[in-house]
């Protein structure tokens, strides 16, 4: 198979982009993936430094119409001084307060790598007492809207119940928490 950069040469790299609108394959030769930063230069050795950091440069498509004259300010977490282009350096984050400042770029990036940007896996028991609550809760709201919109208001009656019922357990936990901390 071809190189799908040049068309020259043998592709003898395949990289797997995921996407909103599904997976992209992409057949690149060792020269094409060396220019594009998906293997290192001189050692011909495949770099996951280089390879994260064609993923965190990654600009969205911009339209014919945008503002190209429209300077942007550099991104820098007010906590920790860390920069975006250090993050796309590094490949990670400073601290927590990086998360809130570099959000609408890392939404998208979320987004590509993981396929979403919420926690969606497993919770620690110990930890997530509360966040499971909460996103049970959260998934039947979603439930509900569904239902509503193809007019089955006994099934969101019945899910509205539910929810009361887990709210009213979310909210004794987050008490008994805040008790135990004061007590602690």
């Amino acid at each position: 198979m071809l190189c799908d950069e040049c068309h020259k040469h043998e592709a003898s790299i395949y990289v797997t982009e995921i996407t909103s609108q599904g997976q992209i394959e992409h057949h690149l030769c060792e020269f094409c993936a060396t220019k594009l930063g998906l293997l290192a230069e001189k050692q011909n050795v495949f770099s996951i430094n280089d390879f994260l950091s064609g993923i965190f440069n990654h600009e969205p498509k911009t339209s014919k119409h945008s503002d190209t004259n429209n300077l942007k300010k550099p991104l820098i977490c007010p906590s920790c001084h860390m920069s975006y282009q250090d993050f796309t350096r590094t490949g990670k984050i400073g601290c927590s307060d990086c998360y809130k400042t570099f959000a609408l770029a890392l939404e998208p990036l979320l987004r590509r790598i993981h396929g979403s940007s919420t926690h969606i896996g497993k919770i620690p028991n110990r930890a997530g007492g509360t966040l499971s609550l909460k996103q049970e809760i959260l998934n039947l709201r979603k439930q509900i809207t569904k239902y509503v919109e193809a007019e089955e208001y006994e099934q969101a009656a019945v899910l509205r119940d539910r929810i009361k019922v887990l709210e009213n357990q979310l909210h004794a936990k987050q008490n008994l928490d805040k008790g135990v901390d004061q007590n602690a």
